[in-house]
């Protein structure tokens, strides 16, 4: 399908076209609470169906894209985000909109699953992952510094994600048109690594509850705790995706040398420090460093965490499971952080916050550890009761080019020719003396 060291372009737009309603959610709910008829809940909640739906998707469709096709698929998610965000958009009647953002949300996170589903059947899927979260980060930064000088609408971030589905559209042309040919048996195979892919789904949940607890109130700490314009909100939030930018290149550029574990348990106790210097910031410097760091730090856990998932399963329904549970705890976000921020303040909310990424970070770097393998040494050809690492490597279900090259270089195996006589038939051979007769 794609050449196994470029970047599958496609991928990375459906990937792009999933994502950037999760990416947008600030300002989308900003928006339909300040030009709607809906209270700041009101509007939450409507963020909250949007993002419910996408993970909605993702469950319902994540072991039936080898089965219904790729880019059957992909179309169809496609044509939902535009017909409902797009609809949404131009729309002032809240029951319409409402309906078009739970639409647009399905077909997002159809695209998502799509997407997921192809990244973990590539050879290097951290690359294509990342590559995926630099182009949103890109595309919601430009969302973020663009929007503000079009005036006010509720619709021009729903737009923005309608016309990103229609840009996306022609490309699926180079998706898989049908289900590929395999046995099938392997239409009824159990996943594998089932304890570690249900620990990393529940943990997601909470990580990314955690993630947008801050994001979905973010705006909220800059105009009314450190009382900040909404155009310096909005530079902020443009400068930290530019620096998430620079994180998903880090990361890119990093690869597999660092394993799984180190940046995923270190990079979750960093976010959690950000979460709370952001959430008690009480002047520009503050805020702009917590969110900043904050938004290098997210996409670069991400993408690991994503590629950990596609690891687990070559079929890529462990990498779409985990990114459905994600888009629950993304859902919920908005409406914990609310909750918290109005119960105790944004400070106690980050301290909260903060705290429960660092209990998560235990198991998913436990998780990480399990299925990631460790770096070969010198002479270590055989360990875990003498099976070779090789066959070890290749037991957590990884496609062979994305176990990482670290370590020392495992030892090739040489056939050596040994030349040997025939062994000789059994009657070739008689009894002794029995040529005389």
């Amino acid at each position: 399908m794609f050449a196994p060291r470029t970047t599958p372009w496609p991928l990375v737009a459906l990937f792009t076209a999933g994502y950037l309603a999760p990416y947008l959610l600030p300002t989308t709910v900003g928006r339909l609470d300040s030009d709607l008829p809906l209270s700041a809940t009101q509007a939450g909640a409507v963020g909250s169906a949007l993002l419910l739906s996408s993970a909605a998707a993702g469950f319902v469709l994540a072991s039936r894209v080898e089965r219904i096709g790729a880019r059957a698929l992909a179309r169809l998610g496609l044509a939902l985000a535009l017909l409902g965000y797009g609809g949404a958009a131009l729309s002032t009647a809240v029951p319409a909109v409402i309906a078009g953002a739970v639409v647009g949300g399905f077909g997002s996170g159809t695209a998502t699953t799509v997407a997921a589903t192809l990244i973990a059947g590539q050879r290097d899927p951290h690359r294509a992952s990342t590559a995926g979260l630099l182009s949103v980060s890109a595309l919601a930064g430009a969302v973020y510094l663009t929007v503000p000088h079009l005036g006010p609408g509720h619709g021009l971030p729903l737009a923005a994600i309608a016309l990103t589905a229609l840009v996306v559209w022609p490309l699926t042309g180079r998706l898989p048109a049908g289900a590929p040919a395999a046995p099938a048996r392997q239409d009824k195979a159990r996943l594998p690594h089932a304890r570690s892919g249900l620990l990393l789904a529940a943990a997601m949940v909470c990580w990314s509850l955690a993630q947008n607890s801050l994001w979905g109130v973010s705006g909220r700490i800059g105009l009314e705790q450190v009382h900040l314009g909404e155009a310096t909100v909005g530079v902020v939030f443009a400068l930290g995706l530019g620096a998430g930018l620079a994180g998903v290149l880090a990361a890119g550029a990093l690869g597999a040398r660092l394993g799984r574990a180190l940046p995923i348990g270190g990079g979750t106790v960093l976010i959690a420090a950000c979460i709370v210097l952001s959430a008690s910031a009480t002047d520009l410097g503050s805020f702009a460093a917590g969110e900043i760091a904050w938004n290098t730090l997210y996409p670069v856990v991400l993408s690991y965490l994503i590629g950990l998932a596609a690891s687990l399963d070559p079929r890529g329904r462990w990498a779409v499971l985990v990114g459905s549970a994600s888009s629950l705890g993304t859902a919920a976000g908005p409406l914990t952080g609310s909750v918290l921020s109005a119960q105790a303040g944004f400070p106690v909310m980050g301290a909260v916050l903060g705290a429960g990424l660092l209990v998560i970070a235990l198991p998913m770097t436990a998780v990480a550890l399990h299925t990631g393998g460790r770096p070969l040494l010198p002479g270590a050809i055989r360990r875990r009761g003498g099976h070779p690492a090789a066959l070890v490597a290749a037991a957590t279900g990884t496609p062979t080019g994305a176990i990482p090259e670290i370590g020392a270089p495992e030892q090739s195996v040489v056939e050596i020719p040994v030349e040997t006589p025939a062994v000789p038939a059994q009657r070739a051979y008689d009894k002794a003396g029995s040529e005389v007769f």
